[in-house]
């Protein structure tokens, strides 16, 4: 390649199938709304968040060599996202989300993520066969990792020489994958973003706020974390540095999926950026409430 990406975006790329309503919805709710196919998963919310932010990610996931796969390949590459790293399989179809959201928010949500998982750790060839590092060279850059690896492959990595040099970012693909993170959680360079119900798996605490939920954290051994909790107050906790807060813009909600991903990223940048603490987390508070809103674009 002729430039190196700015970051690595590791995990789920798929299509995310959604499905939403402007009424208020309950178990066995049958409304009018919209269903829309688009770009998504943890890795690629992220991935596109960075893009538009100016930043040059590159994707280290599965993906199928089938039509939707070909389809899904294309449309990163009109988003500006580096795809020459992702793993294609041959037998492997391309993974789908499928989620229903009402004005009360998200109602269910089925993630097939079963390629990914399949695939396992060749989707981190190009971090050890010398193309973007290897044992002896390890990528120092940032990475975000998402949860939607398999337990095993994510405790691998928590102990794996080509992660020990890099800036590493961990976000869960969702709270029933969040302990899956555990072994992550004390690696002495990852910053671990999570929601409320998250922290509290991975902490084995019942905290009812962020703040409270990211001492738990640093209890538990975490480097640092950041803990959002819908729109109350967010956290943001760093070992011998304490815990510091922000409260989110307030905004009319018009979507929630990939709220925590834009919030991850927006941290990112900023940071990247020269930002401190709490500016970067008032950056991201203000992309995750632009996001929810709707103001911008998928």
């Amino acid at each position: 390649m002729s430039q190196s990406p700015d970051i690595l975006c590791i995990g789920s790329i798929l299509w995310d199938i959604i499905g939403r309503s402007s009424s208020a919805m309950r178990l066995g709710s049958d409304v009018p709304g919209r269903i829309t196919r688009l770009p998504g998963g943890v890795a690629m919310n992220i991935a596109m968040t960075l893009a538009r932010f100016g930043l040059r990610p590159a994707i280290l996931t599965a993906i199928g060599r089938d039509s939707e796969g070909d389809e899904l390949i294309a449309a990163c590459h009109r988003l500006g996202l580096v795809t020459d790293h992702a793993y294609r399989s041959d037998d492997l179809p391309t993974d789908r989300y499928m989620a229903i959201e009402g004005a009360n928010g998200l109602i269910a949500a089925i993630a097939d993520a079963h390629s990914l998982e399949a695939a396992g750790d060749k989707i981190l060839r190009p971090l050890a066969d010398g193309t973007l590092g290897s044992d002896a060279s390890p990528w120092s850059g940032l990475i975000a990792l998402d949860g939607n690896l398999t337990a095993q492959l994510l405790s691998e990595i928590a102990q794996s020489p080509l992660f020990a040099a890099a800036d590493l970012r961990v976000a869960p693909a969702s709270p029933g994958k969040a302990e899956r993170l555990a072994p992550l959680l004390t690696h002495p360079r990852a910053t671990l973003y999570v929601n409320l119900e998250e922290a509290n798996l991975l902490s084995r605490a019942q905290a009812t706020s962020a703040p409270e939920a990211a001492e738990a954290l640093l209890a538990r051994g975490a480097g640092r974390v950041l803990v959002t909790d819908g729109g109350r107050m967010a956290a943001e906790a760093t070992q011998g540095a304490g815990v510091i807060t922000g409260q989110p813009p307030q905004v009319l909600v018009t979507r929630v999926t990939g709220a925590g991903d834009t919030f991850m990223a927006a941290h990112i940048v900023a940071e990247r950026a020269g930002q401190g603490r709490e500016a970067a987390l008032h950056a991201a508070l203000h992309a995750a409430a632009t996001y929810v809103s709707g103001d911008i674009g998928s």
